[in-house]
């Protein structure tokens, strides 16, 4: 074979390679976008006495859960775009339930199937779709944090926020409810905020502590919205479960902390704690379900100057 003939047939090869690679390695792999929340299951070791919890205290409308045929569930609509799912959690003891009980924390994103794309170049194990759960969520699949909290992302843009002047839809308890974030139980900053902040694209929104000088808690927003996950650092290995339903818990947010009160007492819910202004400088007012989870009722906007640090990003609003 002389030299023209070698490099023609090299040629030819090349050619036959670059035909048969899939056009979607030569695609660009970008983040689509990550909206707020759309659900967060939590467990429960006494069901009916927490759908007890969510229906009357709450005051949520109760609905089939479309995403959970598998697991047989129930939902409570917190808005057009949210809800908070109760479920019981399989017996595997000991212990009888996990020490965290969120059991899963979804998001929405406008295109799943790239999101998974994305992930898998950023070397993410991307648990695959579930079948046949809803035509709409075929894409549903989760990744699981530096913490082993499974994160799930499901298809779907968030209801728009409402007008200004623009009355908003009762869905429960009171108007304009809105799921604004979820905290738990985090032992290594440096690797979850890693994975939320430069793979996910979190973006910071404010951190505080207990005392000025200390970082307790780490608030970072969705990249493309306002709802946010607070990271609880600091928090002892043997922290019981008390602490732990504290530190491990969501949040609603409301226009008003004290009009709350006065509906969730009215309502027979076991408020045994006052509003009060939080570090962030924002009423809220606790609740606990029946496994000691929190629920923390929190105003949109802060009332005052916050402890040990500047918000660096917008506040949530109600929704429909």
């Amino acid at each position: 074979m002389n030299w023209k003939t070698g490099v023609s047939a090299l040629i030819l090869i090349l050619g036959a390679f670059l035909a048969a690679r899939p056009l979607s390695a030569d695609r660009p792999v970008s983040r689509p976008h990550i909206f707020g929340f759309r659900d967060v299951t939590v467990f429960s070791s006494d069901l009916p006495a927490t759908r007890v919890f969510y229906r009357k205290v709450l005051g949520m409308p109760e609905d089939r859960c479309l995403t959970c045929e598998r697991i047989s569930g129930e939902r409570f609509i917190v808005n057009g775009w949210q809800s908070i799912i109760p479920l019981e959690p399989v017996p595997s003891p000991p212990p009888p339930t996990p020490s965290n009980l969120l059991s899963r924390i979804v998001f929405g994103t406008d295109n799943p199937r790239e999101l998974r794309r994305y992930l898998t170049a950023q070397n993410i194990h991307v648990e695959p779709p579930i079948p046949k759960v809803h035509p709409e969520w075929d894409d549903f699949f989760f990744v699981t944090d530096p913490e082993g909290n499974r994160i799930y992302f499901a298809p779907g843009a968030p209801v728009p926020w409402l007008a200004p002047g623009e009355p908003p839809v009762v869905n429960g308890l009171l108007p304009g409810m809105h799921l604004i974030h979820a905290g738990f139980i985090v032992r290594d900053r440096a690797a979850t905020e890693h994975f939320y902040k430069d793979i996910l694209g979190f973006r910071p929104y404010w951190h505080g502590g207990m005392k000025d000088d200390q970082t307790d808690w780490v608030s970072m927003q969705v990249p493309d919205g306002t709802d946010w996950l607070e990271f609880m650092v600091n928090v002892s290995p043997d922290a019981d479960q008390r602490l732990r339903g504290i530190m491990n818990h969501i949040a609603i947010g409301v226009p008003d902390i004290h009009e709350t009160e006065k509906l969730l007492k009215a309502a027979g819910a076991p408020v045994n704690e006052e509003p009060e202004i939080g570090r962030d400088g924002k009423w809220q007012l606790n609740v606990y379900d029946p496994d000691l989870t929190r629920v923390e009722f929190m105003e949109y906007k802060p009332a005052q100057k916050p402890c040990c640090s500047e918000y660096t990003g917008p506040h949530p609003g109600p929704q429909q």
